[in-house]
């Protein structure tokens, strides 16, 4: 067996938290949308009437998807998300937040969405730190950005 096979930490984790919606919810999300594009067709603003009913659409639509299970593979050239590898030179931080819930944030140089995070086992957080700091990478500590955190209160 190759030396760096035993390097590979693997995990499995769902796209996003999974949150119950109920009726009440959808009859909301159906009331304001309704409300807010006949507000818009009063001020004769007919292109934002039909953009707040197709974003409210795709809303509902995303609202009733079921997340997907998602690879993660920590191994020796970086950190593969599904399909896509990001490359521990193009990794400028990562942090491992343990409290509450197990969480990696990693730090890219990609200029839309930098920061990406994602869930990890609470049994390898001290594994995926090591293998970080093994490689140079520098940890510098990050939180969920304040617009996740809004939209997780929201219920999305």
């Amino acid at each position: 067996m190759n030396p760096q096979e035993e390097q590979n930490i693997f995990w499995t984790a769902l796209e996003y938290e999974e949150k119950v919606r109920t009726e009440d919810w959808f009859w909301a999300l159906g009331i304001i949308i309704i409300a807010s594009s006949i507000a818009a067709i009063i001020f004769n603003n007919y292109f934002f009437a039909a953009l707040i009913v197709i974003g409210g659409l795709i809303l509902g639509f995303l609202a009733i998807k079921k997340p997907e299970l998602i690879a993660h593979e920590l191994g020796p050239k970086g950190l593969k998300i599904k399909n896509r590898i990001y490359r521990y030179e193009n990794i400028t931080a990562f942090y491992v937040q343990e409290e509450p819930t197990p969480v990696l944030f990693i730090k890219s140089e990609r200029v839309f969405l930098p920061i990406i995070s994602m869930p990890i086992e609470e049994d390898m957080a001290a594994e995926i730190h090591n293998a970080f700091i093994s490689k140079g990478i520098p940890e510098e500590e990050m939180k969920l950005h304040l617009s996740e955190k809004m939209l997780e209160s929201l219920g999305f």
